[in-house]
């Protein structure tokens, strides 16, 4: 089976969202939309995807042939560590109602967004597929990590049960036009560009959350919805993939020596002088370094967006789309 042949509808949820957003423009503005296509972006609004009677409506409203999975209950570490249960029963729900409804319905292919949190908090460096299930994940998200965990479970048993393709991606910290730039719930890039921003704006000292020695490796949501589209169409395994930039040296460290380093990359940054790093709040997993060795194999020519250039057109838009945007 390729996901490529044939006329495709492609129901996308979370269509609203960061991702959802992102492959909106890949799609409708650059071009990459083919022929026989027909995509449908699903909000929140339109179907709350907790209910299984909803989202069997927009199953049958839709009737799609291919789903991109991307609705889910998402927030930063500190959200996480408040509502664990939350993010675990909220993510069951949807995905177990997402899943099945594409089951009953027919849908040829879905293909889910996990996320490098999943993988176990103990571990050995860089991250691969096989490394999911090895172990509990870090405690400050376990409720959305083993929720996630769950999808590629389910994707394995409808694959034996029924011989269904469904697969998922693994993104590393992803970032762009459209995110929730909220400073308390947000993710850690979107939270520190409002924070610039507002730094900025006010004349104030920069604080940056955590110790400032935890990791992270970063996507920009375009390359993402590129590389979501390249799944959709080609990738024919079951077994789920990471979608991550190359090397090791993609990780930002925020301690407050190496803030300097970024100051080109934020160019709302306040002096960098009055930076702060407040070192009581919690750094959640120190890292996460994810191999994309298992992408090359399959995509060795696919050119990622220099993270200067990504974080700038995130740093504009914003900027652009203050009073609009999620904060």
């Amino acid at each position: 089976m390729n996901g490529s042949v044939g006329p495709m509808r492609v129901l996308v949820t979370g269509g609203s969202g960061l991702v959802g957003r992102a492959i909106e423009r890949v799609v409708k503005k650059e071009g990459e939309e083919r022929e026989g296509e027909e995509w449908i972006f699903l909000s929140s609004k339109e179907a709350n995807l907790m209910s299984a009677e909803e989202t069997r409506a927009a199953f049958e409203k839709h009737h799609p042939t291919h789903v991109i999975h991307l609705a889910a209950m998402v927030g930063g570490l500190f959200r996480n560590m408040r509502q664990n249960l939350d993010f675990w029963r909220y993510n069951v729900f949807i995905n177990d109602n997402v899943l099945q409804a594409a089951h009953e319905f027919g849908v040829v292919k879905v293909v889910s967004c996990l996320s490098t949190c999943i993988f176990p908090d103990k571990t050995t460096y860089p991250i691969d597929e096989t490394m999911i299930h090895n172990g509990p994940p870090h405690e400050s998200n376990f409720g959305y990590a083993f929720a996630k965990r769950m999808i590629d479970v389910q994707n394995r048993a409808y694959f034996q049960q029924y011989g269904l393709r469904y697969t998922a991606v693994i993104p590393t910290n992803v970032f762009g036009p459209h995110d929730n730039f909220n400073i308390d719930d947000g993710h850690v890039l979107p939270g520190l560009i409002h924070k610039t921003y507002l730094a900025k704006k006010e004349g104030k000292p920069l604080q940056v959350w955590g110790s400032g020695r935890a990791l992270r490796q970063f996507i920009y949501s375009l390359d993402l919805a590129r590389l979501f589209l390249w799944v959709l169409r080609e990738y024919d395994e079951v077994e789920p993939i990471i979608l991550s930039v190359d090397g090791w040296d993609k990780n930002l460290s925020l301690q407050r020596t190496t803030i300097p380093r970024y100051t080109c990359l934020l160019p709302i940054l306040p002096d960098v002088a009055t930076s702060v790093c407040a070192t009581s709040k919690a750094d959640g997993q120190f890292k996460k370094t994810a191999s994309n060795a298992k992408l090359r194999k399959y995509l060795p020519d696919f050119k990622f967006t220099p993270f200067r250039a990504a974080v700038k057109e995130t740093c504009d838009w914003f900027v652009a789309n203050y009073d609009a945007a999620r904060k």
